[in-house]
This record gives C-alpha cells, sequence and structure tokens, in this order.
C-alpha cells in the first residue's frame, strides 16, 4: 500500500495505491470524521475532514510494522513506533498483516451514533483551583463562546474569546494535572489539556472537562466554536457510566 497524497486537515487528503496483495479481497474501513472517500480498482483517496479533526483508516489485517510497547500506532513528539516514528510522506510504502477468518460488516447503530455524536457544550466539574476566580469570572466563563485557535494540538486545546481574571496574586507552586483540566495561563486565554499533556503544570485550573466528553474534544478543528456546562461529580460519574454501559451493551453493534 502506498502513500500517494498530501497527510493534511484541509489539503488533498491521503491516497493509496492498492498493490498485488489487495487481489485477495482484503477489506477496507472507516470511521470517525467524514472525508469523503473515493475509490478505483487500484485507489483509495480520502478527502479533507468535514465533521471533526480525525477520521481513521482500518484494513483488514493490520499494518505490518514493528510493535511499540504493543501499538502499531506512532507518537510524533518522542519519535517513536508505528513507521519509522514519523509522519507518513508521499512514496511511503505500507504493507499489509495476514488476515485470518471471514470479515461480516459491522455498523453502529442509530441510536448509538445519535448518543456517540462529538458534542460543542462541553460539559466539565470544579477545577481545584475553582475558588481562585471570582463570581463575575466564572460566569463569563460558563456563559462565553470560545473558538479553537489555530496552535492547538495534542498537548492542548488553545482556546480564543472572553479572557478570564484570576484574584491570586503570584504564582502557584507546580503540581500534577489531569486530562482534559482546563487551565487559565497569565492572558486569561483558557487552554483545555489533551492527551498528549505535561504531567505537571502551574496554572490555576477554573474547570475539567468530564470524562464522558473526551471523544468529543478529539474532534475539535481550530476555528470550532465551543461552550462550557458545569455539572456536579456525581453527574459526570452517571454520564461516563452511562457511556460505558452503551459501549458494552449487544445493542451496540449491528452485524450485516
Amino acid at each position: 500500500m502506498r502513500v500517494s497524497g498530501r497527510r493534511h486537515l484541509c489539503a488533498d487528503g491521503l491516497r493509496f495505491r492498492r498493490d498485488a496483495r489487495w487481489k485477495t479481497g482484503r477489506v477496507v474501513d472507516g470511521c470517525g470524521s467524514e472525508a469523503g472517500a473515493n475509490t478505483s480498482p487500484k485507489t483509495l483517496r480520502l478527502g479533507p475532514t468535514r465533521s471533526g479533526a480525525r477520521c481513521y483508516l482500518c484494513v483488514q489485517g493490520g499494518i505490518a510494522v514493528r510493535p511499540f510497547l504493543g501499538s502499531a500506532s506512532t507518537h510524533l513528539l518522542s519519535g517513536l513506533g508505528g513507521h519509522e516514528g514519523r509522519a507518513l510522506r508521499k512514496g511511503d510504502v505500507l504493507r499489509i498483516g495476514d488476515a485470518g477468518g471471514l470479515y461480516r460488516k459491522r455498523t453502529l447503530t442509530a441510536n448509538a451514533l445519535e448518543r456517540l455524536a462529538p458534542r460543542k457544550i462541553m460539559r466539565v466539574t470544579p477545577g481545584p483551583q475553582c475558588d481562585w476566580f471570582p463570581e463575575s469570572a466564572q460566569k463569563m466563563f460558563y456563559e462565553s463562546t470560545y473558538g479553537v485557535a489555530e496552535e492547538s494540538n495534542r498537548m492542548g486545546i488553545r482556546l480564543q474569546g472572553a479572557a478570564i481574571s484570576t484574584t491570586s496574586s503570584g504564582e502557584m507552586i507546580s503540581e500534577g494535572v489531569s486530562l482534559g483540566a482546563v487551565q487559565i495561563p497569565a492572558g486569561g486565554l483558557p487552554i483545555i489539556l489533551f492527551v498528549e499533556q505535561q504531567t505537571t503544570g502551574g496554572y490555576a485550573k477554573i474547570a475539567n472537562v468530564i470524562s464522558a466528553d473526551f471523544r468529543s474534544l478529539g474532534q475539535l478543528r481550530p476555528r470550532d466554536e465551543i461552550r462550557f456546562e458545569r455539572v456536579d461529580w456525581e453527574k459526570a460519574r452517571a454520564l461516563l457510566m452511562e457511556q460505558e454501559k452503551l459501549f458494552a451493551s449487544p445493542d451496540l453493534i449491528v452485524v450485516a
């Protein structure tokens, strides 16, 4: 399988050229953001993402690379795993692994798709320093609409909009931070810590995105607009349990 296009959210997308091994009838599928897939006898072309930041190409048999820590994925910051520890380039050749067993088409039910659709209102619990922010600042935070900045990445989702002020003077001692923490740096513009976040931070955290909404964070694109909704701990746990119950439900997937 040869990469013959560019990989970028707003560029020409990915093009994969099939080699002789595909004559055995390998199956290719995708999920995540819509990407306008077009096919021909030897080519699969994916266009720009339409409904989110990320889409996923699944190939029967998997991509045959040397596993790192039990995974075939690539960690770009450290240059480990995947194909030579880097992003794909034009001309790269990816080998396909052995596929065993028969393929049966599986799709999510309409109910599951509706319940798992990406949200633009992120539910949050109060952060550990929420009392550092005056009531007026917290009101502004929850009533404002924020845009996702171009500088956002897998470490942090930077937001543009109303700046949030704090009553605290000076800097706090660095402490451990959690996935989804909403930090307020000196400029007052929120940063949501994402999957490649640092382990400690010295900025006050006004809120934390709940675990049930992490999937929505992963599909945010630059210029998307979001808001925040405060929920209590009990509600956050209930929403996570409800999502986990859906994932474990036999009614989640329909087998053709």
